[in-house]
């Protein structure tokens, strides 16, 4: 049952985050992986509000697989963004890089720690 509930966040993360990068990069004419840093922040928005209110006894081990493991594993890239940076540096582009490395760190933190806090807010 477990290994269900993950792919079946997966099977929704994996082509929200592609169709979401897709959406995002098009509004956007820079060489700044915006989409991959969305897909990164609004994942870790997730993850945090779905930690609070697992901490809170509000969200299941079952929510937690579905949503945590399945979907923003499948919707988050530590990959893509790894890879975006080197192809910043390697373009020229190293002040986009060391933004995007800069931004996406200090978002992704703050992101989670505001679902968190919203969490806690909602149901402790």
């Amino acid at each position: 049952m477990n290994w269900l509930l993950v792919v079946l966040g997966a099977v929704v993360g994996a082509p929200l985050r592609y169709l979401t990068d897709r959406a995002v990069q098009t509004r956007h004419d820079s060489v700044f992986p915006w989409g991959t840093f969305v897909v990164n922040v609004t994942g870790c928005l997730i993850l945090g509000l779905l930690s609070g209110a697992a901490a809170a006894g509000a969200a299941s081990p079952h929510l937690q697989l579905l949503l945590g493991t399945g979907l923003c594993g499948a919707l988050t890239t530590y990959s893509t963004f790894s890879y975006e940076t080197l192809r910043l540096t390697e373009t020229g582009a190293g002040l986009y890089a060391a933004a995007n490395v800069v931004a996406s760190l200090v978002a992704g933190l703050g992101a989670a720690f505001a679902g968190a806090a919203i969490a806690q807010a909602l149901w402790a």
